[in-house]
């Protein structure tokens, strides 16, 4: 594995340079239509060491809806909050169907397969709600504490957005409500999950403030506990098998990372005892991805070999 990073930020520039032309093979999310303004030839990418290091190129300083990659924290801070409890209300198995499908949710008896579906990630707000007095501001804290930046906000046109368009979650939020899965008033839980999707962050924010999970659940720059070490595998674990929705197993198989995508074109991969990768891109792919941003983690973790398998 390559320690020195010195000349890495040529690397980045090369690498986004050299994929340019995948921009037009993705379309932006246009679902929320918050989204599909957002100009689809812009690109970005960060590396985050755990010594310390951070390196950008393109658009790595400009904040994006992180979207999906909110899942990752929230599932963080309801591990804390709710420990082994957690487990029996969210399984931690990939879901072989789409990330917001209801026929999986009506089989399984309201018992979302993982938490970074959208079922399982509006079972983790419910939690969060349950049990946090502010939780929005809980989460929109962590986030500015990991990333040691006071400027981390919620994109207030995409919560309206996501608001008004999020007629298939309510749908989720209900059927588990009808299994008795959902404790909180469905409304709160949504205006949780909304919340948490809508906040912008930059390629380097988002790669800075998951340094933990690729120091067994400790913050290098500052040397807090995150999370336990046993969390920090967990996570990581189930970011390696649903990461990256119905592409979690292709891009286990051709990068071999953990990763978390989200529509709003945001990619990160967890290098463990190494950093992190984030990268960034809207135009996505069939299956929500990057087109980009795939082509640029996948391109890094070879360069520079990082693979954990």
């Amino acid at each position: 594995m390559i320690k020195d990073i010195s000349d890495l930020k040529a690397k980045l520039e090369h690498i986004l340079i050299s994929n340019q032309g995948c921009f037009k093979s993705g379309k932006v999310a246009n679902y929320i239509p918050a989204l599909a303004e957002v100009p689809g030839d812009l690109a970005g990418v960060a590396v985050a060491t755990i010594d310390g290091k951070l390196v950008s190129a393109g658009n790595g300083d400009l904040p994006f809806s992180i979207q999906s990659i909110s899942k990752v924290f929230g599932l963080v801070l309801a591990m804390n909050r709710l420990g082994d409890e957690l487990w029996q209300r969210v399984h931690m198995e990939p879901s072989g169907q789409p990330f917001n499908s209801i026929i999986q949710l009506e089989w399984e008896k309201g018992i979302p397969r993982n938490p970074v579906i959208n079922a399982g990630a509006l079972l983790v707000s419910d939690v969060l709600v349950s049990h946090y007095s502010a939780s929005k501001l809980s989460f929109v804290n962590f986030m500015r504490t990991l990333a040691n930046d006071d400027s981390i906000h919620i994109d207030h046109a995409v919560y309206e957005s996501e608001l008004e368009h999020g007629s298939r979650n309510a749908a989720l939020a209900y059927l588990m409500k009808s299994f008795g899965n959902i404790e909180a008033p469905i409304p709160e839980v949504l205006s949780h999950y909304f919340t948490q999707c809508s906040v912008a962050m930059s390629c380097e924010q988002l790669a800075r403030s998951l340094l933990f999970l690729a120091n067994k659940g400790k913050d290098p720059i500052n040397n807090q506990t995150i999370c336990s070490r046993k969390d920090t595998h967990r996570v990581n674990a189930i970011l390696s098998t649903s990461g990256m929705y119905d592409q979690s197993g292709e891009f286990a198989f051709s990068v071999g990372l953990p990763a978390k995508s989200g529509v709003g074109g945001g990619i990160v991969a967890i290098v463990p005892n190494y950093g992190v990768i984030c990268a960034w891109s809207p135009p996505l792919n069939e299956f929500g991805n990057s087109v980009v941003g795939m082509k640029v983690v996948a391109n890094i973790a070879e360069e520079l070999g990082l693979s954990i398998y």
